[in-house]
């Protein structure tokens, strides 16, 4: 029996396309999708919530940091979520920044970035070092993908909001590495976003297949060579997924597949599905009666697609792609505009006279200011004017007629060993679900600024003052447990 509610067209291709294991497929959907979470490592060590943490956790195979959780855990309305201490993330979708593999130092750029799940997760592999800029075209989800930067404590990410085009035209061979993952018709989502399927079309099938190529493209000229493009997807459309990959290698033989190890329950990609999406939405720039090459075709199985009905997730589709040349780091030539520059310490000295009444240690980077906002860019950021731009950093505070205003962003990014001064209240307590809800608290102690925190992982800032701790927690993110 079919399940209610998928189109009988979509239907019809699965069939075809898995053929012996399409009852399998179909029997998926009669089940609930796994929920996970992946830890944040960038808030505190993994082992450490493991010890403290009162949910059912079962490890996701293939990202070290991704657990599933039990239904009634409801990790969601818990302290620690609004700590950013995990990121509720779909399974398989931890797979493409795994693939993408992150270092340190490194310049990193997530194309198609909101909401920010794997945002959150090339930044931990960052470890705060190195220029990781994220991109989302559609204003509002960048305003999403801004707050969940903020909430899990990233310092080196910048939160654009452009064109791929547009930035191509800025940052020629710059990125060490880019993930794509790429907007779809998202049919590895109809169990988990049932509105997902309710937008299905074919026409949208191949709209999604033509903007995917436009969208690599830009990609491909930001890479520098020997960089690695990671390429995913939340559909099982082979135009979309071995038919896009097949497009782009026909049209950029700089670039070949990397094959990569598969976790338990993972498939190869198929080649035949690839032609088949070649033939759907275009040539890929081949001639009339031309095919594609065979040694192009067979990189194909190097893709990786990941299967409801063969391990505990979604669908996805995943694409790992290496730039032929020499691996080194790119040059200055390719800044276009230039680094920005630091502000003149008198420029910023509100916010140094209030670290140093109430930090251990100042983080490093470029000071830049919009407005009276102070924000703390890495270290080799580009010039940003003419880029609109959400999140230059890390953002310290405002500076206000001479005294300084520390944001919500810098108490999430601090932890206990770099404050002066800190309030630690038990997550499964009432005090810290009235202090989220916007409370004052009685409390004692010298006066000043204090790092409120929930089970040592910090929420916000308070101002301590005759005997009351003020709540600085933001008023847009209150909330009544």
């Amino acid at each position: 029996m079919e399940p209610q509610g998928l189109p009988e067209e979509f239907l019809d291709r699965m069939k075809k396309m898995l053929g012996e294991e399409y009852p399998a497929f179909l029997e998926s959907y009669a089940h609930p999708n796994r929920q996970s979470l992946r830890v944040n490592v960038l808030k505190g060590e993994k082992e450490d919530f493991l010890q403290k943490t009162v949910f059912g956790l079962t490890p996701v195979k293939w990202e070290e940091n991704g657990f599933y959780y039990e239904a009634a855990d409801q990790p969601g309305r818990h302290p620690w979520h609004e700590a950013g201490v995990y990121y509720i993330q779909e399974a398989s979708a931890m797979a493409p920044a795994v693939y993408l593999g992150a270092r340190p130092g490194e310049r990193v750029l997530d194309l198609c970035a909101a909401p920010g799940g794997k945002s959150g997760q090339i930044a931990a592999a960052m470890e705060q070092r190195g220029i990781l800029i994220l991109n989302e075209i559609h204003p509002g989800r960048a305003r999403i993908l801004s707050e969940n930067v903020e909430r899990m404590g990233i310092a080196n990410a910048i939160v654009t909001n452009a064109a791929p085009k547009e930035l191509a035209d800025r940052f020629p061979g710059w990125f060490d590495r880019i993930l794509v993952d790429a907007p779809c018709s998202g049919e590895g989502m109809f169990r988990k976003t049932p509105e997902a399927c309710r937008e299905w079309s074919a026409q949208n099938v191949e709209m999604c297949a033509k903007r995917q190529d436009g969208i690599l493209d830009s990609a491909a000229l930001m890479l520098r060579a020997g960089g690695r493009l990671v390429y995913s997807t939340c559909t099982f459309a082979p135009s979309e997924d071995e038919g896009s990959v097949l497009r782009f290698l026909l049209r950029h033989p700089d670039f070949a597949l990397k094959k990569v190890p598969l976790s338990e329950g993972m498939e190869e990609g198929r080649p035949a599905w690839g032609l088949e999406g070649l033939s759907c939405s275009g040539t890929g720039g081949l001639t009339e009666g031309k095919k594609a090459p065979d040694a192009i075709t067979e990189q194909l199985s190097y893709t990786v697609r990941l299967w409801p009905h063969r391990l505990a997730g979604e669908g996805h589709y995943v694409a790992v792609f290496q730039k032929e040349g020499e691996a080194s780091l790119p040059g200055r030539e390719n800044m276009r505009y230039g680094e920005e520059k630091d502000l003149k310490p008198r420029e910023y000295a509100a916010y140094t006279q209030f670290a140093r009444e109430n930090l251990r240690c100042l983080p490093e980077g470029i000071h830049v200011n919009f407005g009276e906002q102070l924000y703390l860019a890495p270290w080799g950021t580009p010039v940003l004017k003419g880029l609109k731009v959400l999140r230059p950093g890390l953002h310290l505070g405002a500076q206000k007629k001479g005294r300084f205003e520390p944001s919500h962003a810098l108490a999430l990014f601090l932890k206990p060993k770099d404050v002066l001064r800190r309030l630690d209240l038990p997550a499964n307590g009432t005090e810290i679900k009235g202090w989220l809800a916007g409370e004052t608290l009685p409390a004692s102690g010298e006066k000043g600024w204090y790092l409120i925190t929930a089970d040592g992982y910090s929420v916000g800032w308070g101002k301590l003052a005759g005997g009351q701790m003020k709540n600085h927690y933001p008023k847009g993110l209150r909330k009544n447990y």
